[in-house]
């Protein structure tokens, strides 16, 4: 087995400065099992539209290159995100619709874990669902289980320290890090 540490990379399907998905992404870093380094990807939240004609007057914005780049240099992602109106929020779709465009597609084999949060009971499992259709056209890994839908995040963060606190959801993230990065070394 290599000794080289997996790098993983965290997009953010959120653009909420304060968001309880940026809370557990920003906690995963700590939670990483040993040999696996987890790092943020840059924001979404200043991506245009989609637009085939602003693609093709201006070619792809800086940010979408950037974290494309980052993706193909990463051993695996991991999706965080919130669930809007039962499926995956507009920014978040949006810089997947970039992204896709891209030649020597990023996600392409790359394995992906997806990690969901919802102030409702359920905890975003409608977009996970809809998130896998996208990534399964893409041809992405999407590793399937343990799957992480935090439901009443809110009541498992401390919003003004920023921190994830609620200890069965911090073990369960943990166990599912370790999964992934067996997950990766296995399919990637």
């Amino acid at each position: 087995m290599s000794t080289t540490p997996l790098k993983i990379v965290t997009l953010l399907g959120s653009l909420r400065k304060a968001s309880y998905n940026g809370i557990v992404a920003d906690t995963l870093p700590e939670l990483a099992p040993a040999g696996v380094i987890i790092e943020a990807l840059p924001s979404i939240r200043d991506i245009p539209l989609y637009d085939a004609d602003l693609q093709q007057e201006s070619g792809f914005p800086t940010r979408i290159e950037e974290i494309a780049q980052k993706i193909r240099e990463a051993d695996g992602v991991i999706i965080v995100t919130p669930e809007y109106n039962y499926s995956v929020p507009g920014g978040l779709k949006n810089a997947i619709d970039w992204i896709s465009r891209l030649p020597e597609q990023p996600l392409a084999g790359k394995p992906v874990a997806i990690q969901t949060c919802s102030m409702g009971p359920v905890g975003g499992a409608r977009c996970q669902y809809h998130l896998r259709q996208i990534l399964v056209f893409l041809d992405a890994y999407v590793m399937n289980k343990p799957e992480f839908m935090g439901g009443v995040i809110q009541s498992k963060v401390d919003e003004q320290r920023g921190k994830l606190t609620d200890v069965a959801t911090i073990e369960f993230l943990g166990k599912q890090l370790s999964v992934f990065a067996d997950y990766i070394r296995r399919v990637g």
